[in-house]
């Protein structure tokens, strides 16, 4: 048996806390060997460093890094991994920009190691059974319902409200990473109109008219102003039914009949991120897919930008 992938985790904030840390703890094929962060305390007595130089200085054996930092200073530090001779495991989005994940992944192949631009929403329960399905079938209309609270689920995150922090599109383009899954077509931005608070620089909502290479629309809507029940949806209307994604991918129906369900509690989908860049550094591989991030990178180009009342949490 190979010995464990000894993984230093780069940014301890709550998703780190929330899905990493459980993830890398039921994984047999990583080894948590630091923790690495501006702010925050040790994790289970681990050696823990401020910044990734001194992860580097400090003697602590390394094989990868996963960066769970804001995608605006995510660049630099995992060129810095990259230079080391590191594996790199990207939250999403990969980068605040295409080019950003472009030079990165051709650093990597030069330097002989794995780079993986994760995307945990592909990783639900029901989104490899709805791309199967929808495979043999014709799509005719595709629409996206991305409503969640932003006091809720990012509370204090000011880094998403800047430029490159995404804004709606942060939780977005896990429904983009869904939906470029599952379709069995490309499909592009032909329209956008984005809702921005006047205190702020990114999106508090969105609406984003596709159409895929066959004439078929696809439409989102996203707002992170939603209060009550949230809602994480994918319709697709086929020529032999209609399939719905609902809970972020991790409950499958048909024609309103339950395909899929599942606890995510029990399961989740780090645990299979996980599993995944284990497989590619062990095959000497990359997995590097920036449809998601260009299809919001066009949003951003096409999108119409409406002034709207400031946001404050």
């Amino acid at each position: 048996m190979s010995a464990p992938i000894r993984l230093a985790l780069v940014g301890m904030g709550k998703i780190a806390h929330d899905q990493h840390l459980p993830a890398i703890a039921g994984n047999s094929d990583i080894e948590l060997v630091a923790t690495v962060s501006r702010h925050g305390e040790p994790v289970n007595g681990l050696p823990f460093f401020p910044n990734v130089e001194a992860l580097a200085a400090g003697g602590v054996a390394v094989d990868a890094v996963a960066l769970c930092t804001p995608p605006q200073v995510r660049r630099a530090i995992a060129q810095f991994a990259i230079e080391q001779g590191w594996h790199v495991f990207l939250e999403k989005p990969p980068g605040a920009t295409l080019a950003e994940v472009t030079a990165l992944q051709a650093a990597a192949t030069a330097r002989g190691v794995s780079l993986f631009a994760s995307w945990h929403s592909r990783y639900a329960d029901g989104v490899e059974p709805a791309r199967a399905w929808l495979a043999g079938r014709e799509v005719r209309r595709a629409t996206i319902t991305w409503r969640e609270d932003v006091r809720v689920w990012h509370p204090g995150q000011e880094w998403i409200w800047e430029p490159g922090g995404f804004g709606v599109f942060d939780p977005g383009i896990n429904a983009l990473s869904i939906a470029t899954r599952i379709l069995p077509r490309p499909f592009f931005v032909e329209t956008a109109e984005l809702d921005v608070p006047s205190n702020r620089a990114a999106p508090i909502a969105a609406r984003v008219a596709f159409r895929d290479t066959a004439g078929s629309e696809v439409v989102m809507d996203l707002d992170f102003r939603q209060e009550g029940p949230q809602h994480w949806d994918i319709e697709v209307v086929t020529d032999a039914g209609t399939l719905l994604l609902a809970k972020g991918g991790s409950v499958l129906t048909i024609d309103g009949a339950e395909a899929l369900a599942h606890d995510a509690d029990l399961h989740g989908e780090y645990p299979g991120l996980y599993r995944r860049f284990a497989e590619i550094v062990r095959a000497g591989e990359s997995d590097v897919d920036v449809a998601p991030l260009r299809l919001v990178a066009d949003a951003f180009l096409r999108g119409r930008h409406i002034a709207v009342e400031p946001f404050v949490e």
